[in-house]
């Protein structure tokens, strides 16, 4: 069915009360905004959604999608920006009775959500037994988003948190998008401070659904405390219900009855804003209070303890003149003793700092050296369970075999790849430590063959413990071909000794820099 938009069925007729509320009988964006900044925001929570600018004369349909609160629902809106207003046909379907979303919620309202936050309430939608519903409304603004919430009356002029359809764009969406617009919607709570006021569980046959939103919204203003932050609005309300009630009973005719109705719901809206804004005043006027006082306070015992400072330092001074009249000379020899023997605590103390400054380097040293040693036996143990290694001078000498690589080649071997894999985890998990890669040959083939194969060998090791996640920076290679022998040459076991590759480690943690 079509639906009217709040505003235009509200009359500002009260025109005594303050601005905030004259704004209350109009849905424009300025009033609206107005409106929102009365609600506490422990009240409101921020909602997303994208928002959609129209082409002037085009027509555009847009799909709307269900929420968490109403997965199976689903939307769809046929948009016409014209120049005098942009024409919204909603049809919405698959949605379920509002009240399983709480009591309180007896309809459908949708909204537009333009992209500075603002929302405008649409109208009501009212749904069949099959959950279908539909609304033809006109905004004047081209550029929104449409979102439908479940509300406890048709004339709220804030979106309830309770979102159950809002647009979705596509490929298919003709116009700009402006998407995750932020606006406020307001907590299920404000709705809600006594569980489900009334119960109500509409009966349609009996009554309009107009008549339980009334009673609802009547209940909720007053729980919202209307009746006494908004008395005369409250009693309007009441007064409106009152003559609902009797339309009622007295069969006085559809029309009439809903018309009562929506009186009744847009007094107790309006008795229900004014009461959360006179709470917020109420709230502010006592944190102001409360925070005067607070300063008040602490500027009279500001006050008090300068005072008492002063007094003490008054004190202080006529002691100090009276025995200096009482034993000038006294005194005199009194601060010269007084310097002399600060002056011998003073270097006393500072002796004593300087040597126990001293002992803690010593000890400090003597520590740092023992952590040395045992992390470079550590160490050794490690690497010696994986390669033969020797500690030197240079540092700890990993030996790797001719065996480890393919015969005259410099490609590693599984076993030589599995030893270095092991060797890289025991090297990760001592940051600092370099390594530097020397390859040897024996004194077979030319010696420019030796150097060559030497430096690829070193190179390959390096390159391997490289990808095993050592740090290039940290690791150097070199081949010196025949020129370093540690066996002779002119046996079998001497040439093979002398095909290897060194990796020696070293660094500060293991007490040993190797010249590079």
């Amino acid at each position: 069915m079509s639906q009217t938009s709040l505003g235009e069925t509200m009359k500002p007729h009260w025109k005594m009360i303050i601005l905030p509320l004259a704004c209350l009988a109009s849905t424009n964006s300025v009033c609206h905004a107005l409106i929102e900044k009365q609600e506490p925001a422990v009240n409101v929570i921020k909602g997303t959604v994208a928002a959609i600018g129209y082409h002037m004369g085009a027509n555009t349909r847009i799909d709307l999608h269900g929420s968490r609160h109403a997965t199976q629902a689903s939307g769809e809106a046929r948009v016409s920006a014209r120049p005098k207003g942009t024409e919204i046909d909603l049809r919405v379907s698959d949605l379920r009775p509002p009240s399983t979303l709480g009591g309180q919620f007896l309809t459908y309202v949708a909204w537009t959500v333009t992209p500075d936050g603002t929302t405008k309430n649409l109208g009501e939608i009212q749904i069949n037994q099959n959950g279908s519903g539909r609304l033809e409304a006109r905004t004047l603004s081209p550029t929104f988003a449409l979102i439908v919430t479940a509300e406890p009356y048709f004339a709220v002029r804030m979106p309830s948190e309770l979102v159950v359809l809002k647009n979705v764009t596509n490929n298919r969406t003709r116009g700009q998008i402006f998407p995750n617009n932020s606006y406020k919607l307001m907590k299920v709570s404000e709705y809600s401070r006594s569980g489900n006021p009334l119960s109500l569980i509409p009966d349609l046959k009996k009554a309009p659904l107009e008549v339980y939103q009334a009673r609802n919204a009547i209940e909720i203003a007053r729980l919202r405390g209307a009746e006494q932050r908004s008395q005369r609005i409250f009693a309007e309300a009441n007064a409106a219900l009152q003559r609902m009630e009797n339309s009622l009973k007295q069969n006085s005719g559809r029309n009439q009855l809903i018309s009562d109705a929506r009186q009744t719901i847009q007094l107790a809206e309006d008795a229900r804003a004014l009461a959360v804004q006179h709470e917020e005043l109420e709230r502010i006027e006592s944190e102001k209070q409360a925070a005067a006082a607070a300063a008040a306070a602490k500027a009279k015992a500001e006050a008090d303890r300068r005072a008492a400072v002063e007094a003490r330092h008054q004190a202080e001074l006529a002691a100090v003149r009276e025995a200096q009249i009482a034993a000038v000379a006294a005194a005199h020899a009194a601060e010269q003793r007084a310097q002399a023997q600060a002056a011998a605590a003073a270097a006393a103390a500072e002796q004593a700092a300087l040597q126990a400054k001293a002992d803690a380097a010593k000890e400090e040293a003597a520590r740092a050296h023992a952590a040395t040693i045992a992390l470079r036996a550590q160490l050794l143990q490690q690497l010696n369970s994986v390669l033969q290694t020797t500690d030197t001078p240079r540092g700890l000498v990993v030996q790797m075999a001719d065996v480890l690589f393919d015969i005259g080649k410099f490609t590693l071997s599984k076993d030589a790849q599995l030893k270095l894999a092991r060797l890289s985890g025991i090297i990760l998990a001592h940051p600092g430590l370099n390594l530097t890669i020397e390859g040897h040959t024996d004194n077979t083939g030319s010696d420019a063959l030796n150097m060559t194969l030497s430096d690829q060998r070193a190179s390959t090791v390096r390159q391997f413990l490289i990808s095993q996640g050592l740090s290039a920076n940290a690791i150097s290679s070199k081949g010196f071909g025949l020129s370093k022998p540690i066996a002779d040459n002119s046996t079998a076991d001497g040439r093979r000794q002398n095909r290897r590759v060194e990796i020696i480690v070293s660094g500060q943690a293991i007490g040993a820099d190797i010249a590079k």
